[in-house]
């Protein structure tokens, strides 16, 4: 869809919202949800109870800032990955500042299957910890590392789309590598 056809019709769908069209704010959550949820998910190192709650909220401040939103500054579907991304970042500034040493709370496996508190606990904490290194990364760093590992998108895909050479991209994802690590190093 073209730029210019892809605002007006999110203008539409926002006048419509605003006006109380229920089957407008389906449109957007069914166009929006499964990539959302895709990148909350990775965002939160695989936690899907953490991933679930994020993205409840997310869709809630949606729908108390949706007159906020403008078309033209950008996509629904990237305001809405802004909105998670805001809420991740607080979420774990929160639990450091209440527990340095926090990990995500509860306990279960996304295949159902048993395993032992130990391993699950360690699971968890690994996963907390990245998904605390990715919300430190700048938006430029994040946005690489989900265009390559998350989309599993081809350097010079990812070059195209941000008018930059494949050589520059490569860079970039270096230099985002290396942020994650040493965000990731640092156990806060």
């Amino acid at each position: 869809m073209q730029s210019s056809e892809r605002v007006g019709r999110e203008r539409a769908l926002r006048r419509a919202v605003l006006a109380g069209d229920e089957s407008a704010w389906r449109a957007w959550y069914d166009e929006c949800f499964d990539a959302l949820f895709a990148y909350v998910l990775w965002r939160c190192s695989g936690l899907r109870d953490v991933a679930e709650e994020v993205v409840q909220e997310t869709w809630l401040t949606a729908v108390r800032r949706v007159r906020h939103f403008d078309p033209e500054a950008g996509t629904f579907a990237g305001w809405l990955r802004g909105i998670a991304a805001n809420l991740l970042r607080n979420r774990f500034r929160r639990a450091r500042r209440h527990d340095p040493f926090a990990r995500a709370n509860g306990v279960s496996c996304a295949d159902g299957t048993a395993e032992s508190a130990d391993a699950e606990a360690l699971r968890r904490e690994r996963a907390g910890r990245i998904a605390r290194a990715l919300a430190e990364l700048s938006e430029r760093h994040e946005a690489v590392l989900r265009a390559k590992y998350l989309e599993g998108r081809a350097v010079a895909d990812i070059a195209a789309e941000w008018h930059e050479t494949p050589k520059a991209v490569e860079s970039l994802l270096t230099r985002a590598r290396e942020a994650f690590r040493a965000a990731y190093g640092n156990p806060e």
